[in-house]
């Protein structure tokens, strides 16, 4: 849905970003010694005559069409036995910030880069970021390298861990491979431009077919979200556009896992305590099995991701235009993730939504502090050197990471708001049809289903519940506060 932009008076979303960034107690500015780091940072990871030398492989990336803070190339080989080698190049963030280096103090206390609507903070500074330690297309860049051998039934039955010197040959965009993938385009030109890569995309997706194939039957969950996303020109809002899942975005997302769970593996296997990422058993898994009876489903008394992962399979083929708002209601009622210390000794609840036992973050550096950690830990393994961190240092950088999340979650879901507010100020009285997001005493939330934008229940919100479906009326939206307020309409 798209309004003339003219229609729109100026909103200063940058200087509103800041201050709700500051309000939930970032540091917005590197300090000035992290300049005279950057001034004096070495280049001598390049020149680590330790690397494996694999700059002639054919590495790729794959993010959206304006990201610069490349953390992750791919390649991928037939194997003689008819399974896939897949190699995840990871940029190599440690060995350019050092542990308790101005820079990374800074990291630590952010723990991750925040998008904050048109404005970006990052986690690190940008000549880093988007730069140094950044894989971009033609640049000799040092990587941790997560090689994984992939048989057709979607299993990883060997691995390994190393670092090597690479090159990426052509850094791609989701929109043009996904489409093409998908059968809706044709090949794109960067594609069609670098000699051997259509075929090495269609072996990566085949790849990633294997993988998705095999979580599924292990009892993985598949979302869909509709998040709203804000076309920003000149400080203004042009329109609102939901990015779509396609083939290229589902590459990544099934790497990445298999990437962080071989990660998370190996570590625990070396013996090397470190950080994971949990997502606990639902405890609101009665409100799901009520859900799932509204479609004549019936789910188990007991938290069951396979049995779950079935039923919103078969919701997907069955409505997929109404896909999305059931996999919102299960994604809230699951609840959010947190980082956890694991050893290799201990128990631990694992990823529910996953449906994996050992699950960790290594493969975003660049924009989250808990990657470096396990990047240190794994690095230090390689080498027969101690592991970085004692598990009492481990606990406090979990729970701060954990923390830092929340919050920047909570200034991006405000910045969500403060644009929704921005785009919808002119249409007061327009009635919609919406999603229950959130029922709790501190308030009833909704989303708005055709423009997937949030705002609060203020009347009639009394008996709605997560994924009820409800005709709203806009009252109210005042973008400095983020409020948009709607009431029940009859």
């Amino acid at each position: 849905m798209s309004h003339p932009a003219l229609h729109l008076t100026h909103f200063d979303l940058q200087g509103r970003a800041l201050r709700e960034m500051r309000a939930e107690g970032f540091e917005t500015e590197f300090p000035p010694d992290a300049a005279v780091q950057l001034r004096q940072a070495a280049s001598s990871a390049v020149a680590d005559r330790s690397l494996r030398d694999l700059r002639d492989l054919m590495w790729s990336s794959i993010d959206n069409r304006e990201s610069r803070d490349l953390d992750q190339i791919e390649v991928a080989d037939r194997a003689a036995n008819g399974s896939i080698l897949l190699r995840i190049g990871i940029a190599d963030v440690d060995s350019v910030i050092p542990e308790g280096s101005p820079i990374d103090r800074h990291a630590a206390r952010n723990c991750c880069s925040v998008y904050a609507g048109g404005a970006v903070f990052p986690l690190l500074p940008e000549a880093l970021s988007t730069d140094r330690t950044s894989l971009l297309e033609g640049q000799e860049r040092a990587a941790v390298v997560i090689e994984m051998e992939i048989n057709p039934s979607g299993s990883v039955v060997r691995s390994d861990i190393y670092r090597a010197l690479t090159r990426n040959q052509a850094r791609l965009a989701y929109e043009p491979v996904g489409d093409w993938l998908d059968g809706e385009a044709p090949i794109p030109e960067r594609v069609a431009a670098v000699a051997g890569l259509e075929p090495q995309i269609r072996l990566q997706n085949e790849a990633a077919l294997w993988l998705r194939d095999r979580r599924l039957a292990e009892g993985a969950l598949e979302f869909e979200s509709v998040e709203a996303k804000p076309v920003i020109e000149e400080g203004r809002i042009t329109d609102l556009t939901v990015p779509r899942k396609n083939s290229a975005r589902s590459i990544i997302e099934n790497f990445m896992i298999a990437a962080n769970t071989t990660m998370a593996k190996t570590l625990e296997r070396r013996g090397v305590g470190s950080i994971q990422r949990i997502v606990r058993s639902p405890q609101r898994w009665p409100r799901i099995v009520e859900i799932a009876e509204r479609y004549g489903d019936t789910l188990p008394a007991d938290p069951d991701p396979l049995a779950l992962s079935r039923f919103l399979a078969k919701r997907r083929l069955a409505d997929p235009a109404r896909f999305p708002d059931l996999s919102l209601s299960i994604v809230k009622l699951l609840g959010p993730g947190e980082y956890s210390v694991v050893s290799s000794s201990a128990s631990h609840e694992g990823h529910f939504g996953l449906a994996v036992y050992s699950y960790t973050h290594s493969t975003a550096p660049n924009r989250r502090y808990a990657d470096i950690i396990v990047q240190r830990a794994v690095k230090a393994s390689m080498a027969g050197a101690p592991p970085p961190y004692t598990e009492p240092q481990l606990e406090q950088i979990a729970a701060h990471c954990t923390e830092r999340e929340n919050a920047a979650r909570k200034v991006e879901r405000f910045m969500r708001k403060v644009i929704a507010a921005v785009w919808l100020r002119d249409r007061i009285g327009e009635t919609f049809d919406a999603i229950v997001t959130g029922a709790a005493p501190k308030g009833t939330y909704v989303r708005v289903v055709k423009t997937p934008v949030e705002g609060r229940v203020v009347r009639g919100e009394h008996g709605l519940d997560v994924g009820d479906h409800v005709h709203v009326r806009l009252i109210g939206a005042d973008p400095e506060r983020g409020f948009i307020d709607f009431e029940v309409a009859s």
